[in-house]
């Protein structure tokens, strides 16, 4: 998955805005004022998204790419390294829980 593509299925989401309020190096999406994604822009592409805290401990025994969140609530969200081994589908489909937590759409 490319930066592009994994941009273009998160600012799809009804709502879902974008932002650099951490600098130029993370790209946020939120929806409701309230973060579903964070993107790694410089060095390894990866995704810091909110997960339920049984799928999240599931997802990091099944994923070497997944690990608990980088800078976040490591019970609350995974980091994900787009590194190929992870399905784009997975990817998009966590991208979709993670939006479905922050905005109440479960």
């Amino acid at each position: 998955m490319d930066i592009v593509a994994l941009r273009d299925y998160c600012i799809s989401k009804n709502g879902a805005g974008e932002s650099f309020p951490f600098g130029d190096d993370t790209l946020v999406f939120k929806v409701k004022d309230k973060i579903f994604a964070l993107v790694n822009l410089y060095g390894d592409l990866s995704i810091n998204l909110k997960c339920d805290p049984a799928l999240a401990i599931e997802l990091r025994e099944r994923y070497s790419a997944v690990t608990a969140g980088y800078h976040m609530n490591k019970k609350h969200w995974n980091t994900v390294l787009l590194d190929g081994s992870v399905p784009d589908k997975e990817v998009f489909s966590w991208i979709d829980h993670s939006y479905s937590l922050i905005s109440g759409k479960h």
